[in-house]
């Protein structure tokens, strides 16, 4: 045991690094590298540290989760790499409720703190696993993307909460615990539901990250079920980064985490449509678009998750290095609740291999926007909508933006004028600077570079 504790922290420092190389697409690939193989390292102390195990099983179960893994990570695409992640998130929370299922109805340690660690994690766990489903189901298009709200919602979560306390407690302390322990599931299972239903697509980052901190949490209460502290230092450190990072993601809305689970941003607006505010829009070609960025000395490119959607990073790429050698400064802009996910865009220019010095976070690049002659708006939507910074009656008020209408000229690419994530129309498609260029971003990159190339 004092060997396998010695891997395990081990392991543990090695889940730091690998975290603190995450910090950077630079280092990113060596960080996931460096943080599997201290899972690698958990994994074998664990196993060897045990007697009487089923190898055999053990080894078709790691060959069926390394198929598995392998098809995603090859087939998954990049706009569905959310749905990946709350997928990955739900099946953490079940895995570790299942385990602590499984030591409830086999307890090695009967006690009262073995009882509690136990409830906490089922619960914890069930939470996660529903939850991430209804997340996924939600990014996939199988559930609507809008928040799903019904009068006494709320009660009824706030009811279903208290049962979950009192069923809990009456598993731990109680004395025929088993019709206690399977409503604790169930309900578990249902506020899971309950709780994101309710929260709109704008809002999925951040569900995102709070759904990965949850599965930390039921990895570390498992844990402690298992007395086992390889995992209660993966789960504490997935967890407290979670955390951190859902914090980060509400930072970049400007609204509380309790807004965002209890907001239901992205509602149908009830202003008539007579009353709302008719947007003109100004068209323009490839071609105009050529002759505009040939004039400009300093371009400032805004991804969004149309750029996703499009798959038109390369293009991308290839659009900007030319605009490079025309000798332009080309600068990105990096919102951090831009796309679909945490960093979605910083991987996806990653991807690309778009220098990494040349992705500005929101306070590195807003001072930009004045000083910018053209400013390119690639299928972004709220965090470009100036309503953010005036309009109380916005569901977006409040939310950090990027100041793209501070450009001298404002290029946008969307193939439609539906709205983003929160469901608003966005004001900066009608300003006098802004010139709307519709069409897939792939395409109209690749129509735009072979405009540039005859100039």
């Amino acid at each position: 045991m004092e060997y396998t504790n010695i891997a395990y922290v081990f392991a543990a420092i090695l889940f730091i690094l690998g975290i603190k190389r995450l910090s950077s697409p630079k280092t990113a690939r060596s960080g996931n590298t460096v943080a599997s193989m201290g899972m690698l390292i958990a994994i074998v102390a664990t196993l060897v540290s045990f007697d009487l195990l089923d190898f055999q099983t053990i080894a078709i179960g790691m060959i069926i989760g390394t198929i598995i893994g392998a098809f995603f990570a090859i087939k998954v695409e990049m706009t569905q790499m959310p749905q990946m992640v709350a997928i990955f998130n739900g099946f953490g929370g079940g895995a570790s409720a299942l385990v602590a299922a499984a030591e409830y109805l086999n307890p090695a340690n009967p006690s009262t703190f073995n009882s509690a660690t136990i409830a906490i994690s089922v619960f914890v766990g069930t939470l996660t696993f529903t939850g991430s489903f209804i997340a996924f189901g939600k990014l996939q298009g199988f559930v609507s993307g809008r928040p799903i709200v019904f009068t006494g919602q709320k009660l009824l979560n706030a009811l279903i909460a208290i049962s979950l306390v009192s069923l809990g407690t009456f598993s731990v302390i109680g004395g025929e615990t088993d019709s206690y322990f399977y409503g604790l599931v169930a309900l578990s299972a249902l506020i899971g539901i309950t709780l994101t239903i309710p929260i709109g697509g704008a809002d999925m980052p951040v569900v995102i990250s709070l759904l990965n901190s949850y599965s930390g949490v039921a990895a570390a209460a498992t844990g402690f079920v298992l007395m086992n502290n390889g995992l209660i230092i993966a789960g504490a450190l997935v967890g407290a980064s979670g955390l951190i990072l859902t914090k980060i993601m509400c930072k970049g809305m400007n609204r509380s985490l309790a807004n965002v689970i209890f907001g239901a941003v992205g509602l149908t607006q009830d202003t008539p449509s007579g009353d709302e505010k008719q947007i003109q829009v100004k068209s323009a070609s490839t071609e105009e678009v050529a002759m505009i960025l040939e004039s400009a000395e300093k371009i400032i490119i805004v991804p969004g998750y149309g750029l996703a959607v499009a798959q038109a990073q390369h293009a991308l790429r290839e659009v900007a290095d030319f605009l490079e050698k025309m000798g332009k400064k080309v600068l990105y802009a990096i919102h951090p609740v831009a796309g679909r996910m945490p960093g979605h865009m910083n991987v996806l220019l990653a991807e690309a291999n778009v220098p990494y010095e040349q992705l500005l976070d929101l306070e590195q690049v807003n001072p930009e926007f004045k000083t910018c002659d053209v400013a390119i708006v690639l299928g972004a939507n709220d965090v470009v909508n100036p309503a953010a910074r005036h309009d109380t009656s916005s569901p977006i008020y409040g939310m950090p933006i990027l100041d793209v209408d501070k450009a001298k000229t404002v290029l946008v690419n969307k193939r439609t004028m539906n709205p983003g994530f929160a469901g608003i129309q966005n004001e900066l498609f009608g300003f006098d600077n802004t010139l709307m260029v519709f069409g897939d971003a792939k395409a109209v990159l690749l129509d735009l570079h072979k405009d540039l190339k005859e100039l």
